[in-house]
């Protein structure tokens, strides 16, 4: 018989497996929200000699069907932005919990992922911030490089440096021992010398 964690990575795998945006890493394909929900499990244990069922049930669905709600569909600049972020993460944590009672999740666990999830009291919760530490992580190797395409030097150093305030210690850490671009690198040196 099926494990209740088991059956809530399947659950959270299949509907991740539908995200229409691909990402291609060497010679795979994936879909991009299974992608890196899996980049994110796979940190979380890296970080976290042993982690919490709740911390791990959260890594694979802190994004959970991101795709469902576009950015485009709330207005530009930062305002837009954040209410768009805060209606994202509304949207994670009640799909993972409908998703929870299905694998056999009592409530005390579905509300520790969904706090996770929303990112609740962040420095002061341990595995909220192990979860932080772990996002900024895939950022990093996995976005970093095709986002400073994008943005000039200085945008970029602003965006290193919030990602280094994100992270606590072990977080910044495992992000030194990343491989990045000449530019990349730079970029980082940078951000980490105008602190």
């Amino acid at each position: 018989m099926m494990s209740k964690v088991d059956k809530a990575f399947e659950l959270f795998d299949a509907y991740n497996r539908k995200d229409p945006v691909s990402i291609t890493i060497g010679s795979e394909t994936y879909p991009a929200a299974y992608f890196y929900s899996t980049q994110v499990y796979n940190w979380i244990k890296k970080l976290e000699p042993a982690p919490e069922e709740a911390l791990l049930l959260a890594s694979r669905c802190q994004h959970i069907g991101r795709w469902e709600i576009p950015r485009s569909t709330y207005p530009q600049g930062r305002a837009g932005y954040l209410q768009w972020r805060k209606a994202l993460a509304r949207f994670h944590a009640e799909t993972a919990a409908s998703m929870l009672v299905e694998a056999g999740y009592e409530a005390d666990i579905i509300d520790e992922v969904k706090a996770i999830i929303l990112k609740n009291n962040i420095k002061s919760s341990h595995n909220t911030q192990v979860m932080e530490n772990a996002l900024c992580l895939v950022f990093l190797q996995f976005q970093y490089e095709d986002f400073i395409k994008d943005y000039d030097d200085a945008k970029m150093i602003n965006i290193l440096k919030k990602t280094w305030a994100k992270m606590s210690s072990p977080g910044r850490e495992a992000a030194l021992t990343l491989s990045f671009s000449d530019r990349g690198k730079r970029l980082i040196e940078q951000a980490l010398g105008e602190k």
